[in-house]
This record gives C-alpha cells, structure tokens and sequence, in this order.
C-alpha cells in the first residue's frame, strides 16, 4: 500500500480469513450471548404518544456475552505461535501481519460483513490490550465518534443541528468513555445532557444508579464497570461507528432525529494485586436522539431526548442481578466453574453488519472478544 492509499476497509480482511481456514487455522471462543429489543420509553407526554415494540413491561433488554477465549482458540493460537506464515503468506499486500496497526477508514455506511477472523499468535497483554482484535485498527477514544457535516434540517437551522450533533458527540463520549464513569464512576456530565422534560429517561437512570432494575438498568446507556471487580486498561477504548440525522415524520414531525451506532471495545483486568489477564469486554449502541421544536412541543433547548435505544454487550455476565455495572468473565472464571457456558447461538460482538434488533434475544455463546 503506498503512502497515499487510503486505509483498507474491513472487507478486505476477508482473504485473510480464507487462507488461514485453509491452512487449518481457526480462531474460536466460548462465552455467551443475550439479545435485547428496542427500547422506547414511556411517559414522553410532551411529544407524540410514542408505543414500545418489542418491549418487556418498559425495559429494555441487552443482548449479553459473557466468556473469555475458549480452548479452541488457545489451540488456534498454538499453532499459529509455531507457523506464523500461515498467517502471513496468505495477508493482502500492504496489511501486514500480526501487529498491523494502519487505522481504517471512517464508517460511512453499514458494513456489508463482519471483521475478519483475526489469527493473531498472540492475545492482549497490558502493554497491547487490543492484541489479536479488530480493533487493533479502530480509533481510539472521542475520535471515533465523527459527526456529520451540519446543514439545515427541518426546525433546526445549520448552527443548531451543528450544536445538537455536538451535544451528541458529547453524552456519547461522557457516557461510554469517561475513565472515570468507565472505572464505576456516576455519569453526572452525560445526565447533565438529557432533557428533564422526558423525566422517564434521566429519573429512570438515576434511580437505576441507586438501585438497578431490569427497567431502569444504567448500562442501557452507560458503560460501566464494578470498582470492586475490573478496572480499564490504561486509558484508551477503541470505537467504530457512524453518527446520521434526519427530518422525523409523520408521528415524528416537527422533531429532528440524530440516529447513533457505535461499538466500543474496553481491555480490562481484575481488581486485585497483580492481575495481569486482560479481557475485552465490547459493547455496541444504537440510540436515536431526538430533538423536538420547542415551539411545538415542551423541551429544554440544547437538551438530548433518547427516542430509541438499543444494546448488545460481549462479555458480560448473563445471569448477574441488575447493578448498573458489566461483570467482565476472564479464563480463570471459567476454568472454575467448568461446563457453565451457555449453548445458545454464537455471536460475534464485533460484527456490525446487522441491526441489533434482528440478534437474538437468549444468552449465547461469544465467539471472539
């Protein structure tokens, strides 16, 4: 790849793939998987009387994986350790091999497939938590996060759009990427952005923070883990997605809505003296924003309302009560408690080429983190 190619697109890691079936390398994991519906929230009596689909008594499930890399892949890894060229030879020109860091391209659009199956030798360590993962290639942090270019729509003029999409930006990165909120901390900025006049979203999550329910659960829209049990990798979370808006219609008019995908990828390790195994927990949003004409309906200006929200999250405890945290699993977990893994359908965390509505709704099996 010369200097000024652009970086390869996902797709193009198909061919790697392939070849290292081919070659008798394969990469697998065990873990579990729990799908969520949509979740749209009840009691917004300042807008249109919006209905819940696909819900469960107003709360929003999360499709959850739980599980570390499994046998298979520790075998996969092996051999790939003793014959790295079977890896290598087989790797498009320009890409590399283990270790390749050429960033991708923005998302522009829905991919058409999953990340290839990356046969890395080696998994994340401290010091390279996103070893022998997609995201090894993803942006890091906020940078992910890119808003389209603002231009007048509907109610709102350029500079306004140009505001809200920067809010947006804003609550997602407060929410999902704030060490401090990421470490267990209160997500006091990203509440901060929500509109008190749809009080079922902002007053669910804080009595969610206090007492967890299944309906009122704060990982629906914050990424948090236990102080007590994990705590992030240095400071960096990889992120990949894209960021649209449109005018709404019909029960949606007179509102203009900011639709928002995108998965973030967390190494963490246990909160003891010297862990040192890191696990991947990944989770993946979709929430549509949106934002009503304040000389129609009652809302605050420059304040976000959550019309949609959906979440998928790999690695992460099925079974757990509601605290408002993700419960990470790590080899020694299931070394433990042998036999415990769930056997529902295998799902690849990283794979964003399907809405996350047409994902199942059991806990399944992870097959990679």
């Amino acid at each position: 790849m010369s200097e000024k190619d652009p970086s390869v697109s996902d797709e193009e890691w198909a061919a790697f793939v392939e070849a290292a079936k081919r070659d008798g390398v394969g990469v697998g994991t065990g873990g579990a998987s729990r799908s969520a519906p949509a979740r749209e929230p009840e009691g917004w009596r300042t807008g249109p009387a919006w209905q819940e689909t696909n819900g469960r008594g107003g709360g929003g499930r999360k499709r959850k994986v739980k599980g570390a890399v499994g046998f298979a892949a520790a075998a996969a890894v092996l051999l790939v350790a003793f014959r790295p060229q079977l890896v290598t030879d087989h790797l498009p020109e320009g890409l590399g091999g283990p270790g390749e860091t050429t960033p991708l391209a923005a998302e522009s659009a829905r991919p058409t497939a999953a990340p290839s199956e990356e046969a890395f030798a080696e998994g994340p360590t401290l010091s390279e938590p996103f070893r022998g993962s997609p995201a090894l290639r993803w942006t890091d942090g906020a940078a992910g996060i890119e808003t389209p270019q603002a231009t007048a729509v509907g109610w709102m003029s350029k500079n306004e759009v140009a505001a809200a999409l920067k809010t947006t930006k804003d609550f997602l990165v407060a929410a999902n990427l704030d060490p401090a909120v990421v470490n267990g901390g209160r997500p006091t900025a990203a509440l901060a952005l929500l509109d008190p006049h749809q009080p079922d979203v902002r007053s669910g999550m804080e009595k969610g923070l206090t007492r967890a329910t299944e309906k009122n659960d704060p990982t629906h829209l914050f990424s948090r883990f236990s102080p007590a049990e994990a705590k992030l990798v240095g400071s960096v979370v990889k992120t990949r997605g894209r960021m649209t808006l449109e005018n709404g219609k019909g029960a949606y008019a007179n509102y203009v809505l900011i639709h928002t995908d995108y998965t973030f990828v967390y190494p963490v390790v246990k909160v003891r003296p010297g862990a040192d195994e890191v696990a991947r927990t990944v989770a993946r949003r979709q929430i549509t924003f949106a934002l009503p004409d304040p000389d129609v309906y009652r809302a605050t200006k420059g304040k976000l309302s959550v019309s949609r929200m959906n979440s998928s999250v790999g690695n992460d405890e099925c079974d757990r009560p509601k605290d408002g945290f993700f419960h990470p699993m790590f080899t020694e977990d299931h070394t433990a408690s042998p036999g415990t893994d769930p056997s529902g359908p295998a799902t690849d965390p990283y794979d964003r080429s399907k809405d996350l509505t047409d994902l199942p709704k059991e806990c399944g099996r992870l097959t990679r983190s």
